[in-house]
């Protein structure tokens, strides 16, 4: 009798020690977080497990019993978004401070970019930096340099015109150049606007043998429906758009291949600036209605992304950057960088051109049409043109976007999901769902309820390293 009570007691003992909490090796752990994702929504007291750079696991907090051994990191009260991309950068356009963006952008939780020009060996510089660093540099995927025609805008000729671009006069210029890019492993291709149709219609066709996305700026020779048509898988600033859709557009586009000619022997900056001139304004002023809804069913159909920069056409209309607020962000930046910064603005007067005021409320405007018809978008800034700051200017054209009628939930879309999707990753970024790399931002604030709050970042996580608001500030500091 003694022995069997012994033999009771020692199993008691033995089930009420037995632990059955789980405990994930290798791994961190954050608890009872509210989850944003792009597609499927809000969700409420989650769990998620982070191993190695992936998203391994997630579950109710209720579900499971943690075991204490484990790494764990409180989400109350805090939020869970895919890491931002900004859909156009460039790095080669202030080169003196290229070597601090991949640090601003990490410390505004853009994780990742989509460089859409600039010389190509400097722009993969930074693509290879990221690549040998991915826990704490961003995603850099790059076009290289614009492709222009033979009157190419950014030959680097004007102060105001750094080199981004390449000049081709003929079609086996144009596929001899290309296909260096490609070998030199670019992501994607960018036409610019001095291109021909039948150049442009090349170079869509090498974007297409090579399996690369074209983006760009609809060529001037060219109205938006063709250049769809042949293969224009996303638009950058909605540049050029206006020409296609307003009443005389035919006689616009007449006007415009006359004056492409280049009689007067002008700069590929001087003869594209001639020509905005001479149209943009009267072509807003003049839309049709029956042919900006046909359009923007072209680019339904033909599923041709739009990247509008809301924020840069804003800023440049209202020269916000001269304001004191705005410069303070610059002590960011290199101290050579920040005064000539300070400099250039300096000499900027304190006019209103209120052309340019129309033309941003026009393209908030489209913004809402192109979002009802189906129109993607994707959110991009242009940083550092107009004196954007990298990362930061992110938050506001995300802002710019829900301001033109998105919901927040798709202006979030718009820098998360979308990029990912646009570049065939969409199963491994982008999301927050198990196998997804760990690209993600830890939010204080909820940007569902207030767009805003995606810049209340408590802390970063890159490849699945987590960074702090210690570290990201450190990133701020450093430069």
């Amino acid at each position: 009798m003694k022995k069997l009570l012994s033999v009771i007691v020692l199993l008691t003992v033995s089930i009420s020690c037995h632990d059955n909490s789980v405990y994930y090796e290798d791994a961190y752990i954050i608890e009872n977080i509210s989850i944003i994702d792009p597609n499927d929504g809000f969700k409420k007291n989650k769990t998620v497990v982070i191993k190695s750079n992936k998203i391994h696991e997630i579950f109710d907090s209720t579900k499971k019993e943690l075991s204490k051994k484990n790494i764990i990191y409180s989400g109350k009260d805090k939020f869970l978004i895919p890491g931002f991309w900004d859909a156009h950068v460039h790095f080669a356009f202030d080169e003196s401070l290229a070597g601090s963006m991949s640090d601003l952008f990490l410390a505004y939780g853009v994780t990742s970019v989509r460089d859409t020009g600039g010389e190509i060996n400097f722009v993969n510089k930074f693509k290879h930096e990221s690549e040998d660093n991915p826990d704490t540099h961003p995603r850099i995927m790059v076009a290289g340099p614009l492709i222009d025609g033979e009157y190419n805008v950014y030959d680097g000729h004007s102060h105001q015109f750094p080199p981004l671009s390449i000049q081709n006069v003929t079609e086996k210029d144009l596929y001899k150049k290309v296909n260096i890019l490609i070998d030199q492993n670019v992501n994607f291709l960018k036409a610019y606007e001095m291109l021909t149709p039948n150049q442009f219609q090349a170079l869509a066709n090498i974007a297409k043998e090579n399996n690369l996305k074209l983006t760009g700026h609809v060529p001037l020779s060219m109205d938006v429906i063709s250049a769809s048509n042949m293969g224009l898988n996303s638009m950058e600033h909605f540049r050029n758009f206006e020409l296609s859709v307003s009443k005389d557009s035919k006689e616009l586009l007449k006007k415009r291949k006359r004056l492409l000619k280049n009689l007067q022997n002008f700069s590929g900056a001087k003869l594209r600036s001639s020509i905005h001139s001479l149209q943009r304004m009267s072509a807003i002023n003049n839309i049709d209605s029956l042919k900006l809804n046909q359009v923007i069913d072209v680019l339904v159909k033909n599923q041709t992304w739009q990247i509008p920069t809301l924020f840069l056409y804003r800023t440049f209309a209202n020269k916000t950057f001269k304001l004191d607020s705005w410069m303070e962000y610059f002590n960011s930046f290199p101290s050579d960088v920040r005064s000539d910064w300070i400099n250039k603005i300096s000499k900027i007067d304190d006019k209103i051109n209120k052309d340019r005021q129309a033309y941003s409320n026009w393209a908030l405007g489209i913004v809402n049409l192109m979002n009802n018809k189906g129109v993607q978008f994707m959110a991009g800034t242009d940083a550092p043109i107009f004196f954007l700051i990298p990362g930061l200017s992110l938050h506001d054209e995300i802002a710019m976007l829900s301001e033109g009628g998105l919901s927040n939930l798709e202006a979030i879309k718009s820098a998360t999901y979308n990029p990912s999707k646009y570049f065939g990753m969409e199963k491994e970024l982008g999301s927050i769902k198990p196998g997804q790399i760990a690209d993600l931002l830890i939010l204080k604030k909820n940007p569902l309820e207030n767009i805003s709050n995606t810049k209340e970042i408590d802390a970063v996580i890159k490849n699945g390293n987590l960074l702090n608001r210690k570290y990201l500030d450190s990133l701020l500091r450093k430069n």
